[in-house]
């Protein structure tokens, strides 16, 4: 049975379908790696043109009030007009993010991006991308190295927010702790660490399914297995395997399944401390303010904060902790060595996605107020079953077998 959380200790994150920290936008669906459980089909030359990313960036804007647009795909380092797109979107006043593998990024493109003027970068690094080269066959804590190496490139260069994903399946779930453990001592230029539960259609769903009154052979679905695995596991298991490295990461918020309220799809913790020491965690009211007073003086929800942000955990805790006990928790624990006031703190965020989840009654639970909604002929459609839409010209329903 997967720990057990209570919604009331929680901040429900206020992230709604028209405002909402995050939207996501997909420029091309070329990848350069081949992951295991993609929800996206890797099409050569399948970019985008500029009007058209510009026609999509429109409907963002016409529909959803967001802080950032994560630029994914596929990925879009491969996208042959990267920068233009990366001065398009910070020109309309939106964070540009970058969802990449890693794979093409150089020295020298990451400074023209900051140039274009590219607020950030996640990562996507685990060991089931097929990674050839000095990283084959690489387990999560030998992949440590390439995590660290895309991070020295971003701390060197400067100003550029940085995140790591990592999808989590029934092997490598134990490897867990050592990746928090890695993202701990990298603390002062990761600001955030990203663990995605994975998700596929399995034989042993039992589940027919149909494009309104079309049926659709299962097999024809593009994340489909044909042999059982285990697609179960929820956030709170990934949660409960992170503690047993550190026992008291308590998170502060969530967004719940569409179809059940204690259903955690965004799993939130935001730590505090230092390379050598995490003080503590922040509460639901330290996340209710940031949310709160960002979207009065910003306009929008909070989605990424830039590496200057996250160093300011040492002023929070001496500003903030009467207002919130995880704070207060942090502070006490910093001051345990007076002399730690001297050193620089910083914030850094661990969350855990939980995606669709099939229920017993072919009901699909999904995020509720996704914040990786994207645009597809001029809606905006969930981006994890894009392929549905794409295929079908509508998402699937599932139907128990008879």
């Amino acid at each position: 049975m997967s720990l057990q959380l209570e919604n009331r200790n929680l901040y429900r994150l206020p992230w709604t379908l028209p405002d909402n920290a995050i939207s996501w936008l997909e420029p091309t669906a070329q990848c350069n790696l081949a992951c295991d459980g993609c929800y996206r089909k890797n099409e050569i030359n399948s970019h985008k043109t500029m009007e058209v990313v510009r026609e999509e960036l429109d409907v963002f804007q016409k529909y959803r009030n967001s802080d950032c647009i994560s630029i994914a795909g596929g990925d879009p380092l491969l996208y042959p007009d990267i920068l233009e797109l990366v001065s398009e979107i910070k020109s309309r006043g939106i964070k540009p993010i970058i969802n990449t593998n890693g794979m093409a990024l150089t020295m020298d493109l990451l400074k023209d991006l900051k140039k274009a003027g590219v607020f950030g970068f996640t990562f996507h690094v685990d060991s089931k991308q097929g990674r050839g080269g000095d990283w084959k066959n690489k387990s999560e804590i030998e992949l440590n190295k390439l995590r660290s190496h895309y991070a020295d490139m971003l701390y060197e260069v400067g100003g550029i927010a940085c995140s790591f994903n990592m999808t989590i399946y029934e092997d490598n779930l134990d490897s867990v702790p050592g990746v928090l453990e890695w993202a701990e001592k990298n603390i002062d230029r990761v600001q955030s660490v990203v663990f995605i539960a994975f998700r596929y259609i399995i034989p042993s769903m039992k589940m027919d399914w149909y494009a309104g009154n079309e049926k659709v052979d299962w097999d024809e679905i593009m994340y489909h297995s044909e042999f059982d695995r285990n697609v179960n596991l929820n956030s709170t298991d990934v949660l409960e395997k992170a503690r047993t490295k550190y026992p008291d990461l308590e998170p502060c918020a969530f967004l719940n399944g569409t179809l059940k309220a204690d259903s955690y799809k965004w799993l939130l913790a935001e730590r505090i401390g230092t390379t050598k020491n995490i003080y503590g965690y922040g509460g639901s009211k330290f996340m209710e303010m940031v949310m709160t007073f960002h979207h009065l003086f910003n306009g929008t929800y909070l989605s990424y904060g830039t590496p200057k942000m996250a160093k300011m955990a040492r002023s929070a805790m001496l500003f903030l902790w009467p207002f919130d006990k995880g704070v207060r928790k942090a502070l006490k624990n910093m001051m345990k060595n007076p002399f730690r006031i001297f050193k620089s703190s910083y914030f850094q965020t661990v969350l855990f996605i939980q995606p669709v989840d099939f229920m017993e009654n072919g009901e699909q639970s999904m995020c509720d107020g996704c914040p990786d909604i994207t645009v597809h002929k001029g809606e905006l459609v969930w981006s994890c079953r894009l392929e549905e839409p794409m295929r079908y010209g509508q998402f699937l329903r599932s139907v128990p077998k008879n």
